[in-house]
């Protein structure tokens, strides 16, 4: 036991070590800055360079030293980052909603019912896409699980952490390898949410389509405001409480992300125990039983949440702390989950993974340019930027974007893609049904799962057409001068 808690301390040491290491190659190398790339994934894209399965087998191919044909880290390190992952996604989602204001369901509707109508559209047809894809290709020609068909949205829309943390659910119903595919695509989909983002902002601006910054340069806030590092953007939205301050606040934080996982704990097991009463006994449809914590983590963090509203002690809590946290946490995640990628896993179903990165990219972008003028009344693109960017693997990803292309936040889209999160993440993007789209299609079979998808991505395009759509009086774009 005692071996097992230092290797699990020295995996931890080597991740930071990582962190330092990729914060400073971010600091010397102008493209890692100019694509936005996080430390992290710098950091874990380094480990998986230096470990046994690029430099060990590189050594072992010309003969190398016998020290290095397993790399440099130690077998105990990979080890313990392979179960990092599972566990510490549970922290990120817990701490979603945790010092947040959560307004009324009228509320939120009011302000972001564009921003959720245009998320939810481009979040099901991820599915859409996906499924029909397993069914026509991923399975006929190159043979894989129908599960595949989940891997686009739990790849782009979740990102890192949920793919990294759905792993034993994946090896729970025979597709291990799922895992590295959705984490290669998590990888693609920030890289291009990053290059195609500017490159649609660059476009609207000629075209109109996006207020000209008075700058000149559509760029250069974003730029500025994210020299050091893309989770700020996020941080900036919250505010410190004096109270918290005033007290040593890490300890007592990271308590209240504890008692929001214990109480998604409490709900989960409960929600099993109903599910072996009725529906799910005697071989029956077994769902919750497969259900991994961190969906019901969120839950916890909002139940927490609206105690603390209803008790009037929000104040306790801030948030600023809590984004480090699970700032934190996610780090861990993915620098472990990107320094153990199975590279053969990938290079094995290289087909098939270019196909999910390329069909997913092209919903993505085709869906956005197609259905956000087409939703949201006013400011289509600024304030559709954001959808755009998480749906290619990152909230902070749109955050950027909107930032990009509304500096000064005329669009209020800031505020309308926070209270969408509301609505959103709890259900796709890591949310329940992301979590259970893998145990719903291996037990339903793909065909059921995407008709109800099919006819979600179908409902809510006509809701947000229907319902919102472009204003009668559009808003005012200054245009570049000829």
């Amino acid at each position: 036991m005692t071996e097992a808690v230092s290797d699990v301390f020295t995996s931890l040491l080597v991740i930071g070590l990582a962190l330092v290491a990729a914060k400073w190659l971010r600091s010397r190398v102008p493209l890692f800055r100019s694509l936005f790339l996080p430390a992290s994934v710098i950091g874990g894209t380094l480990m998986l360079l230096v470990g046994p399965q690029v430099l060990g087998r590189a050594a072992t191919a010309v003969g190398g030293p016998e020290w290095l044909t397993g790399g440099l880290l130690p077998d105990a390190v990979l080890e313990a980052w392979s179960q990092l992952p599972v566990l510490l996604i549970s922290v990120v989602f817990a701490a979603l909603f945790i010092g947040k204001t959560i307004p009324g369901l009228r509320e939120i509707w009011r302000v972001a019912g564009p921003q959720v109508a245009l998320g939810q559209s481009i979040a099901w047809g991820q599915y859409v896409v996906g499924i029909s894809l397993g069914l026509l290709v991923l399975g006929p020609v190159f043979g894989l699980d129908p599960i595949a068909g989940a891997l686009i949205e739990i790849g782009f829309e979740g990102g890192h952490g949920t793919a990294a943390g759905l792993s034993s659910t994946f090896e729970e119903f025979g597709f291990a390898e799922g895992t590295d595919l959705a984490l290669g695509l998590a990888t693609i989909g920030l890289v291009a949410g990053v290059l195609i983002g500017t490159v649609i902002v660059n476009w609207g601006v000629r075209t109109g389509r996006i207020a000209l910054d008075p700058s000149g340069d559509p760029t250069q806030v974003a730029r500025e405001e994210t020299s050091d590092d893309l989770d700020d953007l996020d941080d900036r939205e919250g505010a410190r409480s004096d109270e918290s301050a005033s007290t040593d606040p890490l300890s007592i934080h990271i308590g209240f992300v504890a008692l929001a996982i214990a109480i998604g704990w409490v709900l989960l097991e409960g929600l099993v125990l109903v599910e072996e009463a009725t529906w799910g006994g005697e071989g029956g449809l077994e769902l919750l039983v497969h259900l991994p914590l961190f969906p019901m983590a969120m839950l916890g963090g909002v139940l927490l949440q609206l105690a603390l509203d209803r008790m009037d002690r929000r104040s306790v809590v801030d948030r600023h702390l809590v984004n480090r946290i699970s700032g934190a946490a996610l780090d861990l995640i993915i620098v472990a989950a990107l320094g153990t990628l199975s590279l053969e896993a990938i290079g094995g179903n290289l087909g098939a993974f270019l196909v999910l990165a390329a069909a997913g990219i092209a919903w993505n972008v085709g869906a956005f340019l197609l259905l956000a003028p087409r939703i949201v009344p006013e400011y289509a693109y600024e304030r559709g930027l954001g959808d755009f960017g998480q749906s290619m693997g990152m909230t902070v990803t749109g955050l950027l974007l909107m930032r990009i292309a509304d500096p000064p936040n005329r669009s209020g889209g800031l505020e309308a893609f926070g209270y969408k999160q509301l609505m959103f993440e709890p259900v796709v993007g890591g949310g329940l049904f992301t979590a259970a789209s893998i145990p719903l299609i291996a037990q339903l079979g793909a065909i059921p799962v995407l008709i109800g998808t099919a006819v979600l991505t179908v409902g809510w395009i006509l809701l947000g057409t229907r319902r919102f759509g472009p204003a009668r009086e559009p808003a005012t774009v200054q245009r570049p001068s000829s």
